[in-house]
């Protein structure tokens, strides 16, 4: 692993993330933008669930074409459109994730740049050159 996860139990009492997350000299980064739950062939699901994973799913795609994989993320912000998809985005995420625990920021936003738009993920990578 190219970082080392801290932990200092603030973020244990509220999810599964760490509390920061140190990267090691001498890495390449990928930053994304905002990344919502559309389908590249513009279809989009209705509801948060199908959202996240596809979220998930353009995020992945991402890490890939960076030579990447999910355990380079260092940093994770998730915003929500309302605070009643939490439990099945941290879900999604969990499943994703497999048990690492990247920082994480969750926010909760009225809406997205597209009304129907319910998840957007916005991620931060680090790996070895």
């Amino acid at each position: 692993m190219t970082h080392t996860l801290h932990k200092i139990g603030i973020a244990s009492q509220i999810g599964v993330y760490s509390d920061a997350v140190e990267i090691a000299p001498n890495q390449r980064w990928l930053y994304t933008a905002g990344t919502p739950g559309l389908a590249p062939d513009g279809t989009l699901a209705e509801d948060i669930v199908e959202q996240s994973k596809q979220a998930w799913r353009n995020v992945i795609s991402l890490l890939d074409r960076a030579g990447m994989t999910v355990r380079d993320i260092v940093k994770v912000t998730t915003t929500l459109t309302d605070e009643k998809y939490i439990r099945d985005y941290a879900q999604v995420r969990a499943n994703v994730l497999q048990g690492y625990e990247p920082a994480f920021m969750l926010q909760i936003m009225p809406a997205l740049v597209r009304p129907e738009f319910l998840v957007e993920i916005e991620i931060v990578a680090a790996k070895a050159t």
